[in-house]
Order: structure tokens, then C-alpha cells, then sequence
């Protein structure tokens, strides 16, 4: 797809907008990890918002544990594709409650440790051993 008067980012600057090296944005590239992104009349590719906004979802994704194959299916069911929303839509509810239960798992992980560190700096105030338990 070339744009001849495309107006939008550069990859390096949607690098530094998204923290993704240019190596990152062109492997998420070829791998079908982002729609096809647009070209300038010179060959150069052109971000508009629309695809900076999925780069930062495909961070997302990958973030919270969404394997490359499923991204590469969800941006295959789209877009332009009215009829896969709903599929598209299951996908991110799942992904949210994956990234719902995790979030809880590691809130109870922080109290456990939150705990721990409570009861290292006792015994260390004391002059115990952080291995005697209190």
C-alpha cells in the first residue's frame, strides 16, 4: 500500500513513541503481527494513528502473554472484516480475563512478599537471623 502524500509517523519515530527498536516494529511486521503498514512514495514506511494505536495493542497482547500465533489470527480476522468483530471481540475478553486473573494472583504474591520484608526488618532491628521466624 503507498501513500503518496502520507501523512503519519516514521518507523523510527513510532519506535521512540512505543518503545519498540525498528527491528521489533519490522519482525512484528513480517511476521503478520500488524496490518500492512502504508508507504510513502519512496518506500518508506508511514504510521497514521490508526496503526500506532495497534502497535501499542499488539504491545499489549504480547505484554500479557499472548502468544504470536494468536496475535498473527486476531489481526488476520481484521480489518475491514465487519462479520469477525465479535471474534475479534471474544479474543480481547478472554485476553482481559487472563490479565484480570494474573493481576490477582500477583496482588496476593505482593502481600505474601510485603509480609515477608515486614518480618525480615523485625528481625534484623533485633539482631536476629532473617531465618528464625518470629
Amino acid at each position: 500500500m503507498t501513500t503518496p502524500d502520507a501523512a503519519g509517523l516514521g518507523i523510527r519515530e513510532v519506535s521512540e513513541s512505543t518503545g519498540l527498536s525498528v527491528d521489533a516494529l519490522r519482525w512484528y511486521e513480517k511476521e503478520g503481527l500488524l496490518p500492512q503498514v502504508g508507504r510513502r512514495a519512496d518506500g518508506r514506511r508511514v504510521y497514521g494513528p490508526g496503526a500506532v494505536r495497534f502497535v501499542q495493542l499488539v504491545q499489549a497482547l504480547r505484554r500479557t502473554g499472548m502468544p504470536v500465533a494468536q496475535v498473527r489470527t486476531f489481526v488476520q480476522l481484521g480489518p475491514g472484516t465487519p462479520g469477525n468483530s465479535a471474534v475479534r471481540l471474544e479474543v480481547l475478553l478472554r485476553q482481559q480475563e487472563l490479565v484480570a486473573h494474573r493481576m490477582a494472583e500477583l496482588r496476593r504474591d505482593e502481600e505474601v512478599l510485603r509480609r515477608k520484608v515486614e518480618n525480615y526488618r523485625y528481625l534484623i532491628a533485633n539482631g536476629l537471623d532473617c531465618e528464625d521466624e518470629s
